[in-house]
Order: structure tokens, then C-alpha cells, then sequence
């Protein structure tokens, strides 16, 4: 399964996830808000698409309106507070994609 995780920068939460799940989905990562914002390919590409919280799923809708109705998208509701690969980070991610999944 292809799984593009999205937040805010690509940074910290959706890095994270996409290392973390590596070795469980076919992972990927993008941001809304940076250098080189999250694209049509990349959503097409993806199965399943994980933002971080419910705003980004309505960013995606208003960029994306064709690919957004396609589209699995699933909040994991992490708030952005979090450094790349900090345990918490990790924890919670686990918690939370284990749930979904």
C-alpha cells in the first residue's frame, strides 16, 4: 500500500512517519507550505493519504478538488509541537496509524 503522509513543512511529523513506516507501507512525504509543496503526482501515486490535522485535509480539497474526492485521507490529529524523530512524536504516530490501519 502507498501511504503519503502530509503536514505542514515536511519536516518533523510527516518525515517522521515516513521513516517510521517505512518497512510497513510503501512511504512518502510532502508538505503544503514549503519550497516544493505537495503535488497532483504525489496524490496520484498515493493509496492512502495522512495529514496531520484536519486543516490540511481541507488544504488538499481546495487545491486538489479531483484527487481529494478520489482520495482515502485520514487526520491523525497530531498538533504541530513536535521535532523530527522525537519519542513523542514517534509515540503518538504509533498509536495513532496502528489505529487506522
Amino acid at each position: 500500500m502507498n501511504v503519503l503522509f502530509i503536514c505542514n513543512q515536511n519536516l518533523n511529523r510527516s518525515k517522521t512517519a515516513e521513516r517510521i513506516f517505512k518497512g510497513k507501507f510503501q512511504t512518502k512525504s510532502a508538505g503544503l507550505y514549503n519550497e516544493k509543496p505537495v503535488s497532483e503526482k504525489q496524490l496520484s501515486w498515493a493509496d492512502v493519504v495522512v495529514v496531520m490535522e484536519d486543516s490540511q485535509r481541507a488544504e488538499i480539497a481546495s487545491r486538489f478538488p479531483k484527487q481529494y474526492l478520489q482520495k482515502r485521507i485520514l487526520s491523525l490529529d497530531i498538533p504541530d509541537v513536535y521535532r523530527y524523530g522525537q519519542p513523542e512524536l514517534i509515540k503518538a504516530l504509533t498509536e495513532k496509524v496502528g489505529q487506522l490501519f
